[in-house]
């Protein structure tokens, strides 16, 4: 019995298969609208929910710092380079610190490393203002250092005193400098331990009595204050404990008394 021959296939299916294809893209493409439509999504902006106040530890944290920040500067180095060939001497920078106001006659306390080998420093306040500073004294067995600076008008405050012989472990702390260049920064920790000592790098014995802190201190926080809960100063932020040369959660800060013993005998020497 003879086959019924089979017809070559026409185009209609390649019509067939383009419309479903066409239809696969429009529905891929309408798809997310629909799903925005739906779901509420559709690109106008969210509604901001209102935050409530402030809790009581957060106002006074930020209370403390707005208080204390006109009161720490910034320092940046530099030493002097001669040319052997043209005999020309150049500035060139060396590195970065933070400082404390000390008086209302222009001391500024900081860290003896923060200024070690320099032979300039350049000190710039909150408000953006810059200064010369000239060296007063140095301590190098308590790494302390204090400059001055003259301002003639809108002199910041020196931040309160407070004391440290009778700071007790688990105390909070806030510490305020300039870690990596990064103006101006708050960490907030507590007093990890007391009595601590570390071998100094300025060829002297060591640094004695020093407050252990687990407040986030970076270089560039040296030089900087370490204060308690009242934004009252209790030590100097000095060194950090680290073998990569980043905060690790153990830093040390001179105490305000063996700053208080120092720094007077050196303002008054000069």
């Amino acid at each position: 019995m003879q086959q019924p021959s089979q017809r070559p296939a026409g185009p209609g299916w390649i019509i067939v298969a383009s419309i479903c294809i066409a239809a696969l893209m429009v529905l891929w493409q309408v798809l997310p609208q629909l799903d925005g439509m739906l779901t509420g999504n559709t690109g106008t902006p969210r509604t901001v929910t209102p935050r409530g106040d402030l809790g009581r530890d957060e106002q006074a944290t930020i209370h403390l710092f707005e208080n204390a920040r006109g009161s720490v500067v910034s320092i940046s180095t530099a030493h002097l380079v001669e040319d052997v060939w043209s005999r020309n001497v150049y500035s060139v920078p060396q590195g970065t610190g933070s400082g404390i106001i000390w008086d209302n006659a222009g001391h500024v306390l900081t860290n003896f490393h923060v200024i070690q080998g320099a032979s300039e420093a350049t000190i710039r306040l909150a408000d953006g203002r810059k200064f010369r500073a000239s060296l007063v004294g140095v301590s190098p067995d308590h790494d302390i250092a204090v400059l001055r600076i003259g301002v003639a008008f809108r002199r910041p405050p020196p931040i309160p005193i407070g004391t440290s012989h009778d700071l007790k472990v688990g105390q909070r702390v806030f510490a305020i400098g300039n870690p990596f260049g990064l103006d101006w920064t708050l960490t907030t920790g507590i007093v990890s331990a007391l009595d601590r000592s570390l071998r100094a790098s300025t060829g002297s014995g060591g640094v004695q009595h020093l407050i252990q802190t687990d407040a986030a201190i970076n270089p560039g926080n040296s030089g900087g204050p370490l204060l308690d809960s009242s934004g009252r100063l209790i030590g100097m932020n000095t060194a950090i404990y680290s073998p990569s040369g980043a905060s690790a959660g153990i830093g040390f800060a001179v105490p305000v008394d063996t700053i208080m013993d120092v720094v007077p005998q050196l303002i008054r020497a000069n």
